[in-house]
């Protein structure tokens, strides 16, 4: 039988990446003379990548002529962010420990992100995370990236696991829509970077915290109630 595989989104979901993000932004902001802008503004942008922050932040200043410099002002976005992708991002609060539980229980975790791969593994490199993972496919790894089922699909087969044994978390419509249309069990956090409510996004049951993560995976998986709950019994007996 295959272990259960946690497949998780980056941005948003596992990891808070919004203040390098949001540091970058405002870098380029200032080369062009503008105002910093500020994570309450751009809340809802974090998890739809440079261009749509970009282009969100120079709306919001009413310039024009920038629309013709757009692929500029990504290419300056990302180096700006390369060189500061790990300052000030940290895993959600209770991920990782969230993680310990659910691999002390057997499970197995796999990242499935839009974000750049020459991206994500470097920074959960710098997080400490990396080694936990079986696969991480990034959004250039195919030539399809979420909300396209084929990217989860894949990112389970590289972790070596079966469809049946694994759930989806992440905080967006593409993570939800992408699990739906591969046939996976979606957990959604509603602390992420979503435009839109969780709850309507329709995901198969949704956590505020990674504290409520273990019983919301037992709901709506049984490959993962099996094995948290053969985990309890063994700590049960042992104690």
């Amino acid at each position: 039988m295959s272990a259960p595989l946690l497949v998780l989104d980056l941005d948003g979901t596992l990891l808070d990446t919004a203040p390098d993000l949001l540091g970058a932004l405002n870098a380029v902001l200032a080369e062009d003379g503008l105002p910093p802008a500020s994570r309450e503004t751009l809340a809802l942008r974090f998890g739809h990548g440079a261009r749509a922050l970009i282009v969100e932040a120079y709306r919001r200043e009413g310039r024009t002529g920038w629309e013709d410099r757009i692929d500029r002002l990504v290419e300056r976005f990302l180096l700006h962010y390369a060189g500061r992708y790990a300052a000030e991002t940290r895993p959600f609060p209770g991920a990782v420990e969230a993680m310990d539980r659910l691999a002390a229980a057997g499970v197995r975790f796999a990242v499935c992100t839009n974000k750049r791969k020459g991206m994500a593994d470097p920074l959960l490199e710098a997080m400490g995370l990396r080694h936990r993972f079986d696969a991480v496919l990034g959004g250039d790894s195919l030539p399809v990236r979420k909300p396209d089922p084929a990217h989860l699909l894949a990112t389970i087969s590289a972790a070596g696991a079966d469809p049946a044994a694994a759930v989806m978390v992440g905080d967006s419509d593409a993570d939800v829509l992408a699990a739906k249309a591969a046939g996976v069990p979606v957990v959604g956090v509603t602390f992420g970077y979503s435009p839109d409510p969780m709850d309507l996004l329709g995901p198969d049951a949704a956590i505020d915290h990674f504290d409520d993560l273990d019983r919301a995976l037992a709901a709506v998986s049984p490959a993962f109630a099996r094995a948290l709950a053969a985990a309890q019994r063994a700590a049960t007996a042992s104690s």
